[in-house]
């Protein structure tokens, strides 16, 4: 397993947005998967924040993880976020996730984070194993998530 910058394989743009619209598209049905994969291009830099990191099984693309400025338009005092952590479901349970998470930590470090925050719908057990607490469980865009957060040494 490999853990890469999304901007050294930019031709997995496509499959990644596809990935992430069928995962997310009820969080913002008005996103187009042009849109999403368009959002995605821009967010696919190489270091720093927004970066987007993808695990890669050979030529094989098996998930991915990004590290934005915002990802709740509701709490936009909170910066930065974990976002769009997605594994594909037969690669799940493999630890892939822990390290696209690491390697998103490793970034947030090097941007000067003291702390970061997440929110998922059903990924609260996975976070709180790896150090992450809650912040506060909300409705966002009709949906209930937790909101999280993560003190990181920087």
């Amino acid at each position: 397993m490999e853990i890469v910058p999304l901007a050294d394989k930019r031709e997995f743009i496509a499959e990644l947005a596809e990935l992430h619209h069928a995962e997310w598209k009820h969080l913002n049905p008005s996103l187009t998967l042009q849109g999403r994969a368009e959002a995605i291009s821009d967010a696919a830099e190489r270091e720093s924040i927004p970066s987007i990191f993808i695990a890669m099984s050979g030529r094989q693309l098996v998930g991915s993880a990004a590290l934005v400025q915002n990802d709740m338009d509701t709490k936009p005092d909170l910066s930065p976020w974990l976002a769009a952590v997605y594994v594909k479901e037969s690669f799940r349970h493999h630890g892939i996730a822990t390290e696209l998470i690491s390697r998103c930590e490793d970034e947030a470090i090097r941007s000067n984070a003291d702390t970061w925050y997440l929110y998922t719908e059903f990924a609260s057990k996975l976070y709180e194993k790896l150090g992450w607490r809650h912040l506060e469980r909300c409705e966002y865009k009709g949906v209930k998530v937790d909101v999280m957060y993560k003190q990181i040494a920087s």
